[in-house]
């Protein structure tokens, strides 16, 4: 007994000084790296520096970068503390230009986590690194040109009917409806015909196994969320997967089993599996000629495994699911509590339609107005709050005395730019013509940037947009939307969320078009 007293008491003075030593270094060492750069920074907290708020989930990470930045947006650079580590946020439109563009061999990278190894999804575009992501960025580029997003489009028609015979349904009896839920279900239709080749009908099947896992994987997990962006070298230090074992599974499975029995039954269908296919089995994607890509030569080397490809296949899945429903549910939201604007927008569509025939691709490209709304609605709620960057080699920016370390995070808060009312006058109006052309040309083209910029840009961008254009095209063309009853006109967002969410879901009352 006596002997476990003294180890315990012994145990507990070894982590107390071990502690003390931690925050000794913390406070004298860690916390001066900004001031000994000469760089303003905020005063970091021990043991979390400064994003206590949204490890805890007290605020989402797009208000809490947005009131950094609209507190401190005078000073270019700002340093700020993630955990231990120093964060550079970079307010300033050309130094934006120079992180994404100008200097990007020194910024290429984002500094999130990927290990392969042990998170076979993380693999992806998105999060790889370095040469990988060189490599593997040259070889998807030809798989979202526009004429293999016009091939896919039939995909596309066919969901948007879906949506278009289930909203009229709800209209009939004037219900209120859950744009954000029903937007999911459009989207995880589409995602997966064209991802995985797999019909899913949401609608009809609202519990499938699809949406089960989008929504398991957009779970809000401020403290997870925010260690994978911020810390992700935990992860790597524990060798802990982000992706649930259970989602990484399934999607491996039903990618295996849906390329076998494509290749054991000789089926081809125009979507991005059978592009992926071509990767796996040529190392290139035919170019949209049918003939082969010039890229063909080092075949070999150049394939995609099976799991490379599935990790493609996931993330495609992940960017269709979620940003492509969410610009979908706040454009409505805006377009409920502005009448006019969606009558223009109903009036433009039915125009375009008239002129081509049909709700066809090219139609969809031609709704000039309709592009200024969700232009208007990624630049009030990006999807995507902030842009990472690690500094890859030691880089000074131009036109500061700075020289920014290898090893740096860089963090560019997209959500602020976008609400900053020196740019963006009267930042919280719902206004499609600050996307006039002569309007944008006022404009520093950094000041704007819902997909990123530079060689990073959003591959699937194009696809995106259109996905979301057939979303709006589809809900307002026979029906008309406003609040529900106990709707706010004011939104809350969710904490500890990936992507930017509406707390709580966006209600709209839906009714048949007089």
């Amino acid at each position: 007994m006596l002997l476990a007293t003294w180890l315990i008491s012994d145990i507990l003075a070894v982590s107390s000084l071990i502690i003390v030593g931690f925050y000794v270094y913390y406070k004298f060492h860690i916390s001066k790296f900004w001031k000994k750069k000469g760089i303003f920074y905020l005063e970091p907290t021990f043991p979390t520096g400064n994003i206590m708020p949204f490890v805890t989930g007290k605020i989402s990470q797009a208000e809490f970068f947005r009131d950094i930045y609209e507190q401190h947006k005078n000073h270019p650079l700002i340093g700020i503390y993630m955990l231990h580590k120093p964060f550079l946020i970079v307010n300033d439109p050309d130094l934006i230009r120079d992180v994404l563009t100008k200097e990007f061999t020194s910024f290429h990278d984002r500094g999130l986590f990927c290990n392969e190894e042990i998170d076979p999804l993380s693999g992806h575009l998105f999060q790889l690194p370095g040469k990988k992501w060189r490599n593997l960025r040259v070889k998807l580029t030809p798989t979202f040109t526009s004429g293999k997003i016009k091939q896919i489009f039939p995909i596309m028609k066919d969901s948007g009917n879906t949506l278009s015979a289930y909203l009229a349904e709800k209209a009939e009896t004037k219900s209120v409806v859950d744009v954000k839920d029903i937007f999911a279900k459009y989207s995880v239709d589409i995602i997966m015909s064209a991802a995985f080749g797999i019909s899913c009908n949401s609608f009809k099947n609202p519990d499938n196994e699809f949406r089960y896992w989008g929504k398991k994987i957009f779970d809000p997990r401020p403290l997870w969320n925010a260690l994978v962006i911020w810390a992700p070298q935990i992860f790597n230090l524990f060798s802990i997967p982000f992706t649930e074992k259970d989602i990484t599974n399934f999607f491996l499975k039903t990618f295996k089993e849906t390329v076998e029995y494509r290749e054991a039954n000789n089926i081809e269908r125009k979507d991005f599996l059978n592009l992926l296919m071509q990767l796996m089995r040529n190392g290139y994607v035919e170019v949209d000629d049918n003939s082969n890509s010039s890229n063909s030569s080092n075949v070999a080397k150049n394939k995609l495994t099976m799991t490379e490809a599935a990790a493609q296949a996931y993330v495609f899945y992940l960017a269709g699911f979620e940003t492509s429903s969410t610009t979908a549910t706040f454009c409505l939201y805006e377009l409920a509590q502005h009448q006019d604007i969606q009558n223009k927008v109903r009036k433009e569509i039915q125009t375009q339609i008239e002129k081509h025939g049909d709700l066809t691709y090219d139609a969809v490209n031609d709704m000039t107005y309709l592009h200024k709304v969700i232009s208007e609605t990624l630049r009030k709620y990006p999807p995507v709050v902030v842009l990472n960057r690690i500094c890859t080699k030691e880089t000074k920016l131009n036109g500061t005395d700075f020289v920014i370390p290898k090893g740096t995070n860089v963090v560019i808060p997209v959500f602020g730019i976008h609400r900053n009312s020196d740019v963006f006058p009267d930042p919280n109006k719902f206004d499609p013509e600050r996307f006039s052309e002569e309007n944008i040309k006022t404009r520093h083209s950094y000041t704007y940037l819902p997909f990123g910029e530079g060689p990073r840009i959003c591959i699937g961008m194009r696809f995106g947009l259109v996905q979301t254009k057939y979303a709006v095209i589809s809900s307002l063309l026979k029906n008309k939307f406003t609040l529900a009853p106990n709707m706010s006109s004011t939104l809350e967002y969710e904490e500890g969320s990936l992507v930017l969410m509406a707390k709580g879901g966006i209600h709209l009352t839906v009714e048949p078009l007089k």
